[in-house]
């Protein structure tokens, strides 16, 4: 007679490893995932830095060189950051110019998207919204 072999074990090793592997991707997705949305939000933030850098050197000419002080030309720098932030497939923004200490400043608002490429699979949402805020002024004062 020959000896049965018991076979309830089959199959076991098969089904750990495709749960560990979902574990793993996970975990993959959300390392890439979460790197690429740093990304993003350090993209808003320069994008904002920049369009206010751009926005702050929209000064009223006539005035600075008449030997008046440097005041942002409103409308010029509005323009400036729009035309800036078109170029870098902004489609979201804001431009503010808040008064503080009797000067006229430039803060820009940027809204980025990005895409998640793998976090989608495990039921978290296919984009995420960041955000990046930045604020310049036009120097007054020599160096």
């Amino acid at each position: 007679m020959t000896a049965r072999r018991l076979r309830g074990d089959d199959g076991r090793v098969s089904l750990f490893l495709a749960a560990g592997m979902i574990g793993v991707l996970a975990i993959i997705g959300l390392a890439f995932d979460g790197a690429g949305q740093l990304r993003s939000m350090q993209r808003a933030d320069n994008l904002a830095a920049e369009a206010a850098r751009t926005g702050g050197q929209a000064i009223d000419r006539a005035k600075a060189i008449e030997g008046g002080p440097k005041v942002i030309d409103q409308v010029a720098a509005r323009a400036a950051v729009n035309s800036y932030l078109a170029a870098a497939d902004v489609t979201a923004s804001s431009v503010e110019f808040p008064v503080v200490g009797g000067e006229t400043l430039v803060r820009v608002h940027v809204t980025v998207t990005y895409d998640r490429y793998m976090l989608g699979f495990f039921g978290f949402g296919n984009t995420v919204t960041v955000s990046g805020e930045a604020t310049a002024r036009a120097l007054t004062e020599g160096p």
